[in-house]
């Protein structure tokens, strides 16, 4: 089963945990870092990999004209039935149905990492970008992949027992305030992302490793997180 049909399979618990407000980090702090290195709207924002929608929702209400991408058909119904009036297709990141240099801004919050055919998917969103257009994207930290703690306190060892050079499919199941979500991602090196990048012809502008802020900090499992980034934000640009 390939990370797409996995993803389709988690449908119903995906948008029950997405939609819980204060839930989960999106609503805590992570969108409101990534909405920061972003470019103000302009003509058409691509969201690739929009599932439930809740980001596309979001930058829908900041301005920008937005098409939500998502291969699972349980999702992008949910993101329809969320907001009749938004533009909500059903595709593949690795086939984008979009025309040629026709997007000022790609965004891919979270999904890179969810999607099998990585390099071909970001040569997709390059081929949409306009000259001068940008790509926004955040994933889980390949660090944070790779490894883990040993325990939850705030100065525990952070141990990575596998290969963090070699690709590797992985899957964590999550419970939180009754919410239970198994997420399904593959683990890339920094290396992939940027060869990526760079067979698509895009330049990295910004690159950002953020840690969980202060106000977000409830526990000592959270402090642990102000030590490695659990995410990383790039920019990049089609020249």
């Amino acid at each position: 089963m390939n990370l797409r049909a996995k993803w389709e399979a988690h449908a119903s618990q995906w948008i029950e945990w997405a939609r819980a407000p204060g839930h989960d980090s999106y609503w805590r702090f992570h969108r409101d870092q990534f909405l920061q290195l972003l470019p103000a709207p302009g003509r058409r924002t691509v969201d690739v990999g929009c599932g439930e929608g809740r980001l596309t929702r979001d930058l829908k209400k900041l301005g920008h004209r937005v098409i939500g991408i998502d291969g699972s058909p349980s999702l992008v119904a949910a993101a329809r039935a969320s907001d009749a009036s938004m533009d909500i297709r059903l595709a593949d990141a690795a086939a984008l149905p979009i025309e040629d240099a026709s997007a000022d801004l790609v965004v891919a919050f979270m999904s890179l990492h969810d999607i099998d055919a990585m390099p071909v998917a970001v040569r997709e969103m390059a081929r949409v970008l306009d000259h001068g257009g940008k790509l926004c994207f955040a994933i889980v930290h390949p660090i944070n992949s790779a490894g883990e703690f040993e325990q939850r306190n705030a100065d525990s060892p952070f141990v990575i027992r596998g290969q963090y050079l070699r690709a590797f499919p992985y899957s964590d199941t999550v419970e939180q305030d009754g919410l239970t979500m198994t997420f399904h991602s593959q683990h890339r090196p920094l290396e992939s992302y940027f060869q990526a990048l760079a067979e698509a012809g895009l330049f990295v502008e910004a690159l950002r490793e953020p840690s969980v802020p202060d106000y977000a900090v409830h526990s000592e499992a959270h402090q642990r997180w102000q030590r490695l980034p659990l995410f990383l934000h790039l920019r990049a640009r089609r020249p």
